[in-house]
């Protein structure tokens, strides 16, 4: 597949993975809409092209491994896991379901294909840092991506971790950092500000990466450009759009963790889909 045919497929894989995070939470009346669209592309692009997985064989131990720190977004993650065929599609209507497989945070233990159980803020970058030392350590290909939001890098453990990565020069770990400028209790700056972003992560020794994550050719051009980097770990920082895609949730804090009623369904899914 060519770059335009490939960019043109991941955009239309994209439109369908946020038809399905926005059937799952209105099915659900609970979830987390803003987050989790605005995090869709990287994810599609991830699912759908990069990573180095296979269905058929979850816990394949070659497999990369991808943890969503930011575990309360994980309608972007099991909708991908869904169209993937981990598990049944018809399974995204029992999201935060009594017994079901899809919680509302993460668990490994339960959903084929989760590689890590999230939900606390912070934790997912040190994890992340222990799988690819254990990638080294035993001789293995596999590569590790961690997704995080831009609030998140509020929690000290984050740094923590970002220390230990570039001291072990782990270039087999990937963290994205999803900017979308928007936590629970409004905009980041104003609540705690983690700003400047991209010189913070190059001063803390790795290889920093800035794009606009909601553009598919920059995605796919910088996934391929960082297979180029040795010897330092590598962070994506992807300016987005909490909401990206329905225009009603676009950049409006209420959508972090709301569901739509009937009507406002009926307009997100006219919007994605057109």
């Amino acid at each position: 597949m060519d770059s335009y045919n490939k960019v043109e497929y991941l955009e239309k894989k994209a439109k369908e993975l946020r038809k399905t995070i926005i059937d799952m939470i209105y099915h659900a009346q609970s979830g987390h809409p803003g987050g989790s669209l605005s995090i869709a592309d990287i994810v599609t692009a991830l699912y759908f092209d990069e990573l180095n997985i296979d269905p058929k064989n979850p816990k394949w131990e070659e497999r990369d491994r991808v943890i969503l720190s930011k575990g309360h977004v994980c309608p972007a993650i099991y909708g991908a896991l869904a169209m993937k065929e981990y598990f049944p599609y018809e399974e995204i209507y029992t999201l935060r379901k009594i017994n079901s497989r899809l919680q509302g945070h993460p668990d490994m233990k339960k959903t084929p294909g989760l590689d890590m159980t999230t939900g606390s803020l912070g934790q997912g970058l040190s994890v992340g840092v222990g799988m690819a030392i254990a990638a080294k350590f035993d001789k293995k290909p596999y590569r590790t991506f961690v997704i995080l939001g831009d609030g998140e890098l509020q929690e000290g453990q984050v740094w923590e971790a970002a220390m230990s990565a570039a001291k072990y020069k782990l270039d087999n770990l990937i963290a994205f950092v999803d900017v979308n400028n928007l936590q629970v209790d409004g905009c980041c700056d104003d609540i705690m500000s983690v700003k400047p972003i991209v010189p913070k992560w190059k001063d803390f020794g790795w290889e920093v990466f800035e794009i606009d994550g909601h553009n598919m050719e920059a995605i796919v051009k910088t996934l391929e450009e960082i297979k180029n980097v040795k010897g330092k770990p590598i962070c994506i920082v992807m300016n987005t759009i909490k909401g990206k895609g329905v225009s009603y949730m676009e950049g409006v804090c209420k959508w972090h963790g709301q569901a739509p009623n009937t009507e406002e369904y009926n307009i997100a899914i006219e919007e994605i889909m057109r």
